[in-house]
């Protein structure tokens, strides 16, 4: 199985926990917030990941870091050269 199959089943499953505990917490309060809470725990400690490293393959995490560099790109200037100095 793929890991972004991997990651649609555990994101639909979670959802379907959520939606479950919400449909029988009339009924039994105690279970429907175990589903509740299991399906959020889920989604976010395995989803999240799961999605993030899946589109994250391949691309260098430099590239988004808030470097000087980065931020004199973003705003157009021209990198500084110290060597004159």
């Amino acid at each position: 199985m793929k890991r972004r199959h991997l990651t649609i089943f555990v994101v639909l499953a979670s959802f379907a926990a959520i939606g479950y505990g919400f449909y029988i917490f009339e009924d039994e309060p105690k279970k429907g917030n175990t589903c509740i809470g299991a399906g959020t725990a889920g989604l976010f400690l395995l989803g999240m990941p799961l999605f993030l490293a899946d589109v994250s393959r391949g691309k260098k995490a430099k590239d988004y870091m808030l470097t000087d560099e980065n931020i004199r790109k973003m705003q157009g200037k021209e990198p500084k050269n110290t060597e004159n100095q």
